[in-house]
This record gives structure tokens, sequence and C-alpha cells, in this order.
């Protein structure tokens, strides 16, 4: 591990014990164990290490998850669309449960009403999970497995859709309540029921 992922992981640390909001760089200096001039070298601010937290734990996680480049093409060159879907919800979920994501999301999720980054964060996330599925789209479309009057549009309900069934799931967990994992096949089911091409 090299210094910046060292000063990465001390920062989620950090997080999870006092909240994203209240950790200063002279506290990420401290825990790394290196003096503050000596974290300015590699990070110029607080908000570039927490940018730089999200998108070190998002790759290892997708690592993992062993989720590389993903060729859409292929992804939908066999199966039906509920199966091509599903598919690709269990490979977001894969990456987004990875313990170590899962825990800085918690952190992310908590402070995303008071924290400016934080709430940068969770766009950025939610950009990524609808351009990736506006690309499943349009290759579906392609095949004939879809018909889509307006994939954008449709690529927006579907990724919000997952995502709120999903951020739901983590607030039952959070309240040590029974998520129902059924929830996410019903609304795969209901949406290939309405934008479903009939193609093979």
């Amino acid at each position: 591990m090299d210094r910046k992922e060292e000063i990465v992981y001390a920062t989620l640390k950090l997080a999870a014990e006092k909240g994203l909001g209240t950790v200063s760089m002279q506290q990420i200096a401290d825990k790394v164990g290196i003096t503050k001039a000596s974290l300015y070298n590699h990070f110029s601010s607080r908000d570039e290490i927490v940018d730089a937290l999200y998108t070190t734990i998002r790759d290892a996680s997708k690592e993992r998850a062993s989720i590389g480049v993903v060729d859409y093409d292929k992804l939908t060159s066999k199966g039906t669309m509920k199966e091509i879907l599903s598919t690709a919800v269990l490979s977001y979920k894969g990456v987004i449960q990875d313990p170590q994501m899962f825990q800085f999301y918690k952190i992310i999720m908590s402070e995303r009403a008071i924290n400016p980054n934080a709430s940068e964060i969770m766009v950025r996330e939610t950009r990524t999970m609808t351009d990736a599925t506006e690309k499943l789209f349009l290759s579906m479309q392609k095949r004939g497995l879809s018909d889509f009057k307006d994939i954008k549009s449709a690529a927006f309900s579907f990724a919000m859709g997952i995502h709120s069934i999903l951020d739901y799931g983590f607030d039952l967990r959070t309240a040590g309540m029974e998520s129902d994992d059924s929830m996410i096949d019903g609304y795969i089911e209901e949406f290939c029921r309405i934008y479903s091409g009939g193609g093979e």
C-alpha cells in the first residue's frame, strides 16, 4: 500500500469513528503518522482526500467483485431482458455491498443532507449507475429485447428504482430489521412487462 492509499484508508477509519464532517487534515496526518505539511504534499485538501476515498474504494470493490470494463453487447448477447437486468443488478449489488464500500456508503448517506461533499459523491454514484444503465438499454434495444420510446428516461427510471430499493434495504438493515430481496425481483419483472420488446 502506498502513502496515498494509507491516507485514504486512514480517513475512512476516522470518518467511521467520528463522522466525515468532523475529520480534519491534522487528524488524518496524526492517524497516518506523518506531519500535516507532509499530508499536503499528497493531497491539497480534505475534499480531495474524500474524492480519492470514493474512487479508491469503488475501484477496489469492483476488483474484488471481479468486475472489469463492461462489454454491453456481450452482456446482452444471451438471455432474456429479465435475465440480463437481474445479472446487471446483482453485479452492482456485489460492488456496493462489499464491506468497505458498504462502510463508506453508511458514512456518506448519513451526512449527505448536511455535507455538500457527501452529496456530490452520491450524485456521482447515481450518474455512474444511470450512464451504465443507459448503455445497457441501448444494447438491449439493438437486439430487440426492449421497446423503449425514450431510453434516457427509462434508464434513469430503472436506475433510481433500483437505487431506492437498495437504500430501503440499507435502512432496514441499519434499523435491525430484515430486508426483502424479492422487491428487486418484482421490480425487474414489472419493468420487463412494461418495456419488453419480445426479442429472443
